[in-house]
């Protein structure tokens, strides 16, 4: 397996990338309240991005119809915006970006409550949060892919939540998805070994209940199987020899 060890001036470019990425996610996480439309926040990511001088990576990728992911209470990732879906008081929906500047991409991602959360949506969102916190600390050269799906595994398992399989994280860099794949759930001392100057993102899926989901009709969009709540927390992360860079902050 290939994988691209970023040089400095590739870093700097990452970095600027991340940062874009993540300032657009703020944004338009500040703006999100009832009866917002999801169609709405692809409007909105499409006019934020530009503003920074970026492109949305996700629009036309693979034929996907839209500048960002909005996956909604039961979606577990890859949510279409769509001008019928109303967020509602009492929802969560997780917003996915990733930005393309200057030839590098920048990818993260955050659930947001819609008004007042439930306890279990509460739960979910908190965990999915951990989760991911959790698989990021545990990153260094030196350390391997199973390091990371153990630490997130161990987290969900002890709260009673089920982490997603089928989709992980993914090297980045020039393009939007590079090898490797990152895993989620995994053995600790297993996988790849990381290296100094990869780039990955991390972004467990954590459902209330079971593990298990299904894809709809439409190709795209990820829905738990039992209809579960389902959280997703995501960063882009530079290896590093003593650990990590978020460089999505």
């Amino acid at each position: 397996m290939n994988v691209d060890i970023l040089r400095p001036h590739a870093c700097e470019a990452m970095r600027r990338a991340g940062r874009a990425a993540a300032a657009t996610l703020s944004a338009v996480g500040a703006r999100l309240q009832p009866f917002v439309t999801t169609a709405d926040i692809d409007q909105w990511v499409r006019e934020d991005t530009a503003r920074r001088g970026g492109r949305p990576s996700q629009l036309g990728y693979k034929g996907f119809p839209a500048a960002v992911c909005t996956s909604r209470n039961h979606v577990v990732c890859h949510g279409i915006p769509r001008r019928d879906e109303v967020l509602l008081p009492g929802d969560i929906v997780n917003v996915d970006v990733t930005t393309e500047l200057d030839g590098y991409h920048g990818d993260t991602s955050a659930t947001f409550f819609i008004g007042e959360p439930s306890p279990e949506a509460l739960h979910v969102v908190d965990v999915a949060r951990r989760c991911r916190d959790a698989g990021i600390a545990v990153v260094r050269d030196g350390a391997r892919l199973g390091d990371i799906g153990a630490a997130i595994e161990e987290i969900a398992r002890a709260e009673g939540c089920g982490v997603v399989r089928e989709v992980g994280g993914h090297g980045i860099g020039r393009r939007m998805h590079l090898p490797p794949h990152v895993a989620h759930t995994g053995v600790r001392g297993a996988g790849m070994r990381l290296r100094a100057g990869m780039a990955i993102t991390i972004e467990p899926m954590v459902n209330l209940g079971s593990h298990r989901i299904r894809t709809l009709d439409d190709g795209w969009t990820m829905v738990t199987e039992d209809g579960s709540l389902s959280a997703q927390f995501e960063h882009t992360v530079l290896v590093t020899r003593d650990g990590c860079e978020i460089l999505t902050l």
